[in-house]
């Protein structure tokens, strides 16, 4: 079965896709499609609710099922920043590298046993037919290192420690098994499974 990915994200698409595809998936983007998805204001307050604004809006706008994920990166020493700005952190013009320096600099006086985390996903679903949108949420906990390690990943990945690799320095595969996206669309496939719509 088809379904529109509602991001632009390009390491997003990719991680949903490889981790999709077993369930019978087919992960389509708009650029497949030969379309461009309006851009979503994402005004939630929670991942849920910002994922569930971007499925809802690519759902209308293509007429099928679509899957959109919203997730950040919680440092419990910045009270839960960013957060659902993990992606607008520091403001509009930055990038991966600078979002990492200005964690770094919050956290540059912050000792080791005080530096945890957690990212979090959430994942929903809307269909075009009306039923119930499905959303499905996934953490992963670690630890803020003191500075960027590893090539692989994204966004935080370089800075956030599990054991002793960051996500940077993981294959594709040790990060989906563990991955707060990996446990959110395990848990995704399981409730789409429930209600035999694959």
């Amino acid at each position: 079965m088809r379904y529109i990915m509602a991001t632009h994200n390009k390491d997003k698409i990719v991680e949903m896709s490889r981790i999709l595809e077993p369930l019978g998936i087919e992960a389509v983007t708009d650029r497949d499609l030969g379309v461009e998805l309006p851009e979503v204001d994402e005004t939630g307050t929670t991942f849920a609710e910002n994922a569930y604004l971007k499925a809802a809006s690519a759902c209308a706008f293509t007429g099928l099922p679509a899957i959109a994920d919203d997730s950040g990166i919680v440092v419990d020493a910045l009270n839960g920043a960013p957060g659902v700005y993990s992606a607008r952190y520091g403001g509009e013009g930055l990038n991966d590298k600078d979002r990492n320096r200005l964690l770094l600099s919050e956290l540059r006086d912050v000792p080791t046993e005080k530096r945890t985390a957690h990212y979090a996903c959430a994942i929903c679903c809307v269909f075009p037919d009306g039923r119930e949108p499905i959303t499905a949420e996934g953490e992963m906990h670690g630890v803020i290192a003191y500075d960027e390690r590893g090539e692989a990943g994204f966004g935080y990945d370089p800075l956030f420690l599990v054991g002793e690799k960051t996500v940077a320095q993981m294959t594709a595969e040790e990060k989906d098994r563990i991955s707060h996206r990996g446990n959110a669309l395990r848990a995704f496939r399981d409730i789409l499974k429930g209600e035999l719509v694959l």
